[in-house]
């Protein structure tokens, strides 16, 4: 969602109409899944007896998230789009952490 942001973020930068509905629609969409996210890294964490690192680790995404919303609202471009930059890297790392970390053994590499 936060990649299809910079699409939605590249109509809105070059005025086109449907650009300011998609990026508002989109960001909501991204609230939504960066707290979704936080509450699975927090059940894998407490219930489920897993690493805290992924909880802590998303727990600034969601910041940004709201920060990037202000900013957003406030047509502060010149810190709203370099932010998003910054979570677009950031969410890329922690899929890449989630799968590091992931317990399940690789498809088709199972043994008995």
């Amino acid at each position: 969602m936060i990649l299809a942001q910079s699409v939605t973020a590249g109509l809105l930068l070059a005025s086109l109409p449907v650009g300011r509905t998609s990026h508002s629609m989109l960001g909501g969409a991204v609230v939504l899944a960066v707290v979704l996210n936080l509450v699975a890294a927090v059940l894998v964490w407490r219930p489920g007896g897993g690493s805290p690192r992924l909880a802590v680790k998303s727990a600034p995404l969601l910041v940004f998230t709201v920060v990037q919303m202000a900013l957003g609202i406030a047509h502060v471009r010149e810190l709203h789009v370099p932010l998003g930059v910054l979570m677009f890297g950031a969410s890329v790392m922690l899929v890449m952490e989630t799968r590091a970390e992931d317990p399940r053994p690789a498809r088709g590499g199972e043994s008995s």
